[in-house]
């Protein structure tokens, strides 16, 4: 005997609770989207509505000038390009050793596993410091380079658990019969289980990436040549610069800066998040289940 859900009466203490969980989800919509609103807002308006406090959701006295001036610099689209071959290699370079790491961290018959994990753990909450990490960069000749931003940074160690904890869930019994097919190991994790972990492996490619794009300190400490800065480094850069009139930023005219020194911080958000607004709406079907991958037992 079967019972029709669509019959059932939700109880009381459902439907508060379904009530309570639309205000609450709501109210963290609200407090995320409306700063952004803002602040795209304030990069479209006039300078002087801007410093007069009188720009909320909607621009006022539309205004592209602070665009103008960015996108005007070759120095802008050069440090744009680098911040993509920064975060491809860097992407690339994390997910292969975060990806070989799990796989060797979710065999329990490994020796010297427990060892290999502490060594990990251990990183979450001890580092060498600033200056001991610079002096190693600086002697390993990778300065003015891209493996100076990939290396330090390759492996994030709450990736690396997340992964290690999804390929423990899949089944032993899809690499015995990989096995007795005749692939050794790099065969296996290949043909049977990477084609497996799609989803996980597309969540772990936006978390490295939204995190490489975003940087700015590596490249800030180990670039000194102009030609390789990242865009986040400049437009601090040119942030830092329109705080002064009488300096510039990334080359710009003192008068540009000027003019546009109120919308100049919105129009560095608004740029430098952009691409990443665009290419995650493709990713974000793989990350719901990549998160959910693993937490199921069958």
């Amino acid at each position: 005997m079967t019972t029709r859900a669509r019959g059932v009466r939700p109880s009381r203490g459902y439907r508060i609770f379904q009530a309570v969980n639309a205000v609450v989800l709501t109210g963290v919509v609200v407090v995320t989207v409306y700063p952004f609103l803002t602040i795209v807002a304030r990069s479209l308006s006039d300078n002087a509505y801007i410093v007069a406090g009188k720009v909320n959701l909607v621009p006022r006295g539309f205004n592209l000038t602070a665009y103008r001036v960015v996108t005007s610099d070759p120095a802008f689209w050069t440090s744009y390009r680098n911040t993509v071959v920064y975060t491809v290699v860097a992407t690339i370079v994390s997910i292969v050793l975060t990806t070989c790491y799990a796989y060797v961290l979710s065999k329990r018959h490994l020796r010297g596993r427990t060892a290999l994990v502490g060594i990990a753990v251990f990183t979450m909450f001890f580092t060498g410091g600033l200056i001991p990490n610079y002096v190693l960069v600086t002697s390993l000749g990778l300065k003015n380079t891209v493996w100076a931003i990939a290396l330090p940074n390759a492996i994030n160690v709450f990736n690396l658990l997340v992964m290690k904890a999804f390929f423990e869930s899949l089944p032993v019994e899809l690499e015995e019969a990989a096995a007795v097919d005749g692939l050794d190991t790099y065969g296996t994790l290949l043909r049977v289980v990477l084609p497996l972990s799609k989803a996980m492996v597309a969540t772990m490619v936006l978390f490295y990436a939204v995190s490489f794009w975003n940087s700015w300190f590596a490249a800030f400490l180990y670039m000194d040549r102009q030609d390789l800065l990242p865009v986040t480094v400049y437009l601090r850069n040119l942030i830092v610069g329109a705080t002064d009139a009488t300096q510039t930023g990334g080359g710009l005219g003192a008068d540009d800066v000027v003019q546009s020194a109120a919308t100049i911080q919105s129009v560095t958000i608004v740029l430098t998040v952009l691409p990443i607004l665009a290419v995650y709406p493709f990713i974000q079907r793989y990350f719901v289940s990549g998160i959910l991958l693993g937490s199921v037992k069958g």
